[in-house]
C-alpha cells in the first residue's frame, strides 16, 4: 500500500512512461505525462488525486467509502481522492496507465504502439 506522495511518485516514476515530468501546481510537487497533471498528493486531505469521470467516482465512493474519499474542493472536478494508506499499486498502476494513454497525442501513440506492440 502507498502511504505518501514520495511513494506515489517514486512508483508512479517506476513504471517508466515516457513522456513524464517531475513539475509544481500552487506549489505542490506534481506529476505530468504529456504536459498534463497525471497523478498528485493533495494538499487538503492525505490523499492520492487521479483523474477520474465523475460517474465513476461515485460508483467507487459508493462501493469502498474509506479508500475513494471525498473532499468538497475537488467536488466539481473529475478527479478521485484516493486514501494515503489504502492506495493498492495494482489499481494505481492501471490507472496511471489509462490516464497516461489519454493524455498522449495521437501521432505519439501510433509510433509508441507500434515499437512496444
Amino acid at each position: 500500500m502507498i502511504s505518501d506522495w514520495r511513494q506515489m511518485k517514486a512508483f508512479a516514476l517506476s513504471l517508466g512512461s515516457p513522456k513524464v515530468e517531475q513539475a509544481k501546481s500552487w506549489y505542490n510537487g506534481v506529476l505530468k505525462a504529456h504536459g498534463k497533471l497525471w497523478v498528485w498528493w493533495s494538499p487538503y486531505v492525505d490523499s492520492a488525486l487521479f483523474k477520474y469521470a465523475k460517474d465513476e467516482r461515485e460508483m467507487l465512493r459508493t462501493a469502498d467509502p474509506d479508500t475513494f474519499i471525498h473532499h468538497k474542493h475537488y467536488e466539481a472536478q473529475n478527479l478521485i481522492l484516493v486514501a494515503a494508506g489504502r492506495i493498492d499499486e495494482g489499481w494505481v498502476e492501471a490507472r496511471l496507465r489509462s490516464t497516461w494513454h489519454a493524455a498522449a497525442l495521437k501521432l505519439f501513440l501510433k509510433d509508441w504502439d507500434a515499437t512496444k506492440g
